[in-house]
C-alpha cells in the first residue's frame, strides 16, 4: 500500500502522522513545493498549476491514493486534481472540520489564514453546517509561515494575538489550517480562559487519513509492522524532509519509522 500526500511545505505532517498511526505498514511519498511556497498568496489559476506539478511528481510513484494536506490548494485545485488523476488515484481534500465543531453546539472560532476568513469558501461552509451556532472567524496573521519556519518566538506572537481575537465563551476551537495542528497544544494553552471549561479543538489530519483508507477499501491497522517506506520529493525532485519538521512531533515520528529513501 502507498499513500501520497502533498502540499507546498510542512503543513502535510498532521495528516501524514495520522496515515503513518493508522497504517505503519503504508508506504509514503510527502510532495512539497519548495520552490514555488507560500502558495496562499498566489492567484487560484497560480496555485492550481503549482499544485497541478506537485502531483504529478507524486503520481509518478504510483501511490493508490492522493491527499491534499493543504486547506488553500484544496479551495482551489481540487477539482482539478480529481479529474486529472481520478478514478486511477483517490484524491482526498482537506476542508475546515466546521460540521463536527458545530454539531457540539457552544460558541465556535474558526482559526484561519487571513486569505480564508472572511471568504465566500468559508462562509460558504458556516452556512452549510454551523446555521443556527455563533460562529467567530479569526485570522491568524503570520502563523503557517512561522510554523513552516519552526521560529518560536513568531509562533508564540501569532498564536497570541489571534488568541485575543477569540471570544472568551468559545467552546470548540476550529484549525482551518494543517499548520495549526502542529502546534495544537500551544493554541488549546492560549485559548484556555480562567474559570471555564477548556475548549475543544477540531482539526482534519484524523478525518482525512480516515477517509483515505476508505477510498482506498483499506481498514485502519495500527497494530501492523512499521515497515512503512518515506519518499520525500521537492518540486519533484527527491529529497528528505525539511529541518523543520523535525521540530514538531509529527514530524519526528516519520525518520523513526521510515528513514527517507
Amino acid at each position: 500500500m502507498k499513500i501520497a500526500l502533498m502540499d507546498s511545505g510542512i503543513g502535510l505532517l498532521a495528516a501524514t502522522a495520522a496515515v503513518r498511526r493508522l497504517r505503519p505498514d503504508a508506504d509514503l511519498v510527502l510532495s512539497l513545493d519548495p520552490d514555488g511556497m507560500p502558495w496562499g498568496p498566489r492567484t487560484p489559476q497560480d496555485l492550481t498549476a503549482r499544485a497541478v506539478a506537485v502531483a504529478e511528481a507524486a503520481a509518478a510513484h504510483r501511490p493508490d491514493a492522493l491527499i491534499v494536506g493543504c486547506n488553500t490548494a484544496t479551495v482551489h485545485a481540487l477539482p482539478t486534481l480529481r479529474a486529472l488523476l481520478e478514478p486511477g488515484i483517490p484524491v482526498i481534500g482537506t476542508v475546515p472540520a466546521i460540521k463536527p465543531a458545530a454539531a457540539g453546539g457552544g460558541h465556535v472560532a474558526i482559526w484561519a489564514t487571513p486569505a480564508t476568513t472572511g471568504s465566500d469558501y468559508q462562509r460558504g461552509l458556516i452556512r452549510d453546517f454551523a446555521d443556527g451556532v455563533p460562529v467567530a472567524e479569526v485570522p491568524c496573521w503570520g502563523l503557517a509561515e512561522a510554523v513552516e519556519q519552526a521560529d518560536e518566538t513568531a509562533i508564540d506572537a501569532a498564536v497570541a494575538a489571534a488568541a485575543a481575537l477569540t471570544p472568551e465563551d468559545v467552546t470548540t476551537v476550529v484549525l482551518g489550517c494543517t499548520h495549526y495542528e502542529l502546534v495544537a497544544d500551544r493554541i488549546r494553552t492560549a485559548v484556555q480562559r480562567p474559570g471555564r471549561p477548556k475548549p475543544a479543538l477540531r482539526g482534519s489530519a484524523e478525518a482525512v487519513a480516515a477517509q483515505a483508507l476508505r477510498r482506498m477499501g483499506q481498514l485502519p491497522a495500527p497494530e501492523a509492522p512499521a515497515v512503512g517506506t518515506l519518499t520525500v520529493l521537492l518540486s519533484g525532485r527527491e529529497g528528505t524532509l525539511p529541518q523543520a519538521a523535525l521540530a514538531y512531533a509529527e514530524g519526528r515520528l516519520l525518520p523513526e519509522v521510515s528513514p527517507a529513501s
